[in-house]
């Protein structure tokens, strides 16, 4: 059973880092969808940058077990930081679809760090 958890919270992982380096891509690069999305909340291009790497950070810091908390909650505030626009704007659709990737993180940290070598200095 240990297992399949750890299988299951490696998958998991594995999906939170990529949508985190795919999403901070987006707005590192100022994707036009990214940018009409945070343009309606007043984010200069700058801001959509400083955001997008703020989400890669916090994505690559998922990976390794001295930041593997600290990533996750970096994560889940800048998805709060979203849901909490969408709310303020009464987009109760784009809430919705912002809630998953925030359970995710919360569900990855309760799982902890799967893999073994956690206590490497």
């Amino acid at each position: 059973m240990v297992t399949t958890a750890k299988i299951i919270n490696s998958v998991l992982i594995t999906v939170a880092v990529f949508m985190g380096l795919k999403q901070g891509w987006a707005m590192v690069s100022a994707s036009p969808k990214m940018t009409e999305m945070f343009g309606k909340w007043n984010f200069s291009p700058t801001g959509l940058k400083m955001l997008g790497l703020v989400t890669i950070c916090s994505a690559l810091m998922i990976l390794f077990s001295k930041t593997f908390v600290y990533g996750n909650v970096l994560m889940a505030s800048t998805i709060l930081l979203i849901i909490g626009f969408h709310l303020r704007d009464g987009d109760f659709r784009g809430v919705v679809i912002e809630l998953p990737f925030l359970l995710l993180n919360l569900v990855i940290i309760y799982l902890k760090y799967p893999l073994p070598f956690k206590n490497i200095s």
